[in-house]
């Protein structure tokens, strides 16, 4: 059985992609609303959480809020696509945890190892990663078949 999304010509343009245009910027708005969340979150659960919880627990928990907050914003205002849902999550997620280890990785060998200038080698890899990332969600989170199913997809 064939996917009638997959036959059928790109939705149109959301609100955010009519107002901006250009995907890679509407990608990078709802980045800067995504952080703004995750760091008001965070905030938020500190003030929330007993002082008998590690710190780190707040920032997982704003984590698991913002990242389905991303995914949504990302997937209906940016992305546009329908259909296979758990799918794209799913990919959603593995993205994003590799570019968490990405920055990891990236701002440990430019300052720890190159022993470059903390603030600005920390900004030029986690805009490589975010780089990174809009392709990585473009051709493997949202990814649409030209033609026919998705093998195993119903």
């Amino acid at each position: 059985m064939t996917d009638p999304q997959l036959l059928s010509p790109a939705p149109p343009p959301g609100p955010l992609l009519r107002l901006i245009r250009r995907q890679e910027i509407a990608f990078a708005a709802v980045g800067v609303a995504n952080t703004l969340l995750g760091m008001a979150l965070t905030v938020f659960w500190l003030k929330v959480l007993d002082h008998s919880w590690p710190p780190a627990v707040a920032v997982v928990l704003a984590y698991c809020v913002s990242i389905v907050f991303a995914f949504v914003a990302h997937r209906t205002l940016v992305f546009r696509v329908r259909g296979q849902l758990l799918r794209d999550f799913g990919r959603f997620v593995l993205v994003n945890s590799g570019g968490l280890l990405l920055n990891a990785a990236g701002v440990q060998l430019a300052v720890g190892v190159w022993r470059l200038p903390e603030t600005p080698a920390t900004v030029v890899v986690m805009g490589l990663v975010a780089v990174a990332s809009f392709f990585g969600h473009r051709h493997f989170s949202f990814r649409r078949a030209p033609h026919g199913p998705v093998p195993g997809d119903r």
